[in-house]
């Protein structure tokens, strides 16, 4: 071969492996024998698909039944509801009965009271109730005040919320996580330029809200704004780690599509379960309400996140970048 043929060869050669996304070369045959854990996610990448598929149906149909039972797909905090907190610090108390109590008082309304602690230990309580009018928190205040025998103001916080102003606050805050969800989606389709590759990313993100959410509400827990700012942040976690596994599996030749996503596998958990642990200590030690939720809900979400990125978004990226590479060699 010439020198000028052997130029022209290089030049094509390259040409190829500069088209974005595409895979840079043909793929090597799997030969390692894997055994363990590693042999069941080799062999069954499939059927290990399935399953987060599964648990996203579940999620749906728990959220669905919420909705029909219920009007809202979510329990809504007094935030997001309407009506008083009070914030009762330096006075530890038996919540459940002090809870207990106040819906004897107030039958009919929806009345949560929580603990407050710092680093383990009871430092104050919190009342939540639904009451919209100004008669109905000075008698909340009263039969608090009766209960615990605090009647200093310096002793307590009250927060009030209209109704028409939580409405109009959720709403708001649904159409900003619509929007969030929406420019997060149209990035990842131009960044990749894929259709397989940015779809998998983008159902990876949305099974990861709503498992979240699925479980937020099967534990009881009343959404506050700091929740919804924590649903915000659960997109860009999610992101992260599949960008990396989708961006590796895709862009890099070196080694099978398998070692690649095993290669990205221990640089993702890394991250996600260090961040784990950060935010387990947060959520521990904090004594803000509005943190601890914040860091529940990520908490879950990342739990769900190792689940839909290394099983959902893997294993669709692997079946597309192996069906890709056996076009190729044919």
């Amino acid at each position: 071969m010439s020198k000028r043929s052997r130029r022209k060869k290089l030049w094509r050669l390259q040409q190829e492996t500069e088209q974005p996304g595409v895979q840079q070369e043909a793929q090597p045959e799997e030969t390692e024998h894997y055994t363990g854990l590693k042999g069941v996610y080799y062999r069954h990448y499939k059927i290990l698909t399935i399953l987060p598929l599964i648990l996203l149906a579940l999620a749906l149909f728990s959220i669905a039944l919420k909705f029909a039972f219920t009007g809202d797909f979510v329990n809504r905090g007094v935030s997001l509801k309407g009506g008083i907190t009070v914030t009762v610090s330096g006075a530890p108390i038996d919540a459940p009965e002090l809870r207990e109590y106040l819906l004897e008082q107030f039958p009919g309304n929806d009345i949560e009271v929580r603990s407050l602690s710092t680093a383990g230990a009871a430092s104050g309580f919190i009342v939540d109730a639904d009451i919209q009018t100004k008669e109905g928190f000075d008698e909340l205040l009263a039969k608090i005040q009766e209960k615990t025998g605090i009647s200093s103001p310096d002793y307590y916080n009250v927060a009030v919320m209209g109704s028409s102003l939580g409405q109009s606050f959720f709403k708001e805050i649904l159409i900003a996580l619509g929007l969030a969800f929406l420019f997060m989606a149209i990035v990842v389709t131009l960044y990749f330029r894929l259709w397989v590759p940015s779809i998998a990313v983008i159902l990876a993100a949305f099974s990861d809200i709503v498992m979240t959410l699925a479980v937020f509400n099967l534990l009881g827990l009343k959404l506050s704004s700091a929740g919804i700012a924590a649903f915000l942040m659960l997109i860009g976690y999610s992101v992260d780690t599949d960008i990396l596994l989708t961006t590796r599996v895709l862009k890099r030749t070196k080694g099978t599509v398998f070692q690649r996503t095993i290669d990205a596998m221990k640089t993702g958990l890394t991250m996600t379960v260090t961040t784990m642990v950060a935010v387990l200590a947060a959520m521990i030690l904090t004594p803000s309400e509005v943190l601890r939720q914040i860091m529940i809900v990520l908490f879950i979400g990342l739990i769900f996140d190792i689940i839909n990125t290394w099983l959902q978004n893997a294993g669709i990226l692997r079946w597309y970048a192996e069906k890709q590479a056996t076009r190729e060699r044919k």
